[in-house]
C-alpha cells in the first residue's frame, strides 16, 4: 500500500471507528439530535437485533484493528498487513454495503417517512455516512491482490448468519399464518410467509453480486 494512501486509509479508519462508537452511544441511549419519528431503532440490547447495528459494528472493529496495523507500518513495526485482516475487511465492507443498498434500494421506498426516515439522529451514520466512508476506504485507498477470489465468499457470511437468525425468529413467531411487523422488523414476509422463498435466496445472492463488486474494485492490479 503506498504510503500517501495509507495514510488517508488510516484517516478514514478512524473516522469509521469514531462515527461507530458515537451512532451505537446515541441509539442505546436513546439520545436524538435529530426531530421526526425514526424507524429501525431500538435502545439498549434489542437495537442489535438489526443487520444495520450488527453490520456496522463489525465495521468498526475491523476498521480499529486495520487502523492499528497501519500505525505499526508507519512507525516502522511491521512491513505489511496481512491476508486475513483484508478478508475480513472485505467481509465487513461487502457488509455494511449491503444495508446501505437495502436501505436506499427497498426499506426507504416502503417506509412511510421515506429517505429522510431512514438518516436521522444514528441512523444517519449506520445507514448513511459509515458505510459511504467504509466503502471508499476499501475501494480506493486498500487496494490489494492478497484477497483471491475463492475468498469473496467471506463477504457473504455476515449476511448468512444473519439471516439464519431472522429466519428462525420469524418462524418461531408464526401466529394463524402470519408473523408481526414487531418480529418481522423489515417487513420481509408482510405480503405473506411464502416471501421466505423469495427474499431470503435473494439477498444472499444480491449480497454475492455486491461483495463481487467491491473485490474487484479493490483488487490491486499486479
Amino acid at each position: 500500500m503506498e504510503n500517501r494512501k495509507m495514510k488517508i486509509s488510516l484517516i478514514l479508519n478512524i473516522i469509521i471507528v469514531i462515527f461507530t462508537a458515537f451512532a451505537t452511544i446515541l441509539m442505546f441511549t436513546g439520545i436524538k439530535f435529530m426531530e421526526g419519528e425514526d424507524l429501525l431503532e431500538s435502545t439498549k440490547v434489542g437495537m442489535f437485533k438489526f443487520f444495520t447495528v450488527d453490520s456496522n459494528l463489525f465495521m468498526g472493529i475491523m476498521s480499529l484493528v486495520f487502523a492499528l496495523e497501519e500505525i505499526k507500518i508507519i512507525r516502522l513495526k511491521k512491513s505489511e498487513i496481512g491476508a486475513r485482516i483484508y478478508i475480513m475487511k472485505f467481509a465487513a465492507t461487502s457488509a455494511v454495503a449491503l444495508t446501505f443498498i437495502t436501505v436506499f434500494g427497498y426499506l426507504a421506498h416502503i417506509s412511510p417517512g421515506g429517505v429522510y426516515s431512514m438518516i436521522r439522529n444514528s441512523n444517519l451514520f449506520f445507514h448513511l455516512l459509515i458505510p459511504l466512508f467504509s466503502i471508499i476506504c476499501f475501494a480506493i485507498f486498500e487496494r490489494t491482490d492478497k484477497i483471491k477470489f475463492k475468498y469473496t465468499f467471506f463477504g457473504i457470511i455476515f449476511t448468512v448468519i444473519y439471516s439464519l437468525y431472522y429466519l428462525i425468529n420469524v418462524l418461531v413467531h408464526i401466529e394463524e399464518g402470519k408473523v408481526s411487523p414487531q418480529y418481522d422488523w423489515y417487513w420481509f414476509v408482510q405480503g405473506g410467509l411464502y416471501q421466505i422463498f423469495i427474499v431470503f435466496p435473494l439477498m444472499l445472492v444480491i449480497s454475492y453480486v455486491i461483495s463481487l463488486v467491491i473485490w474487484r474494485v479493490n483488487r490491486k492490479k499486479v
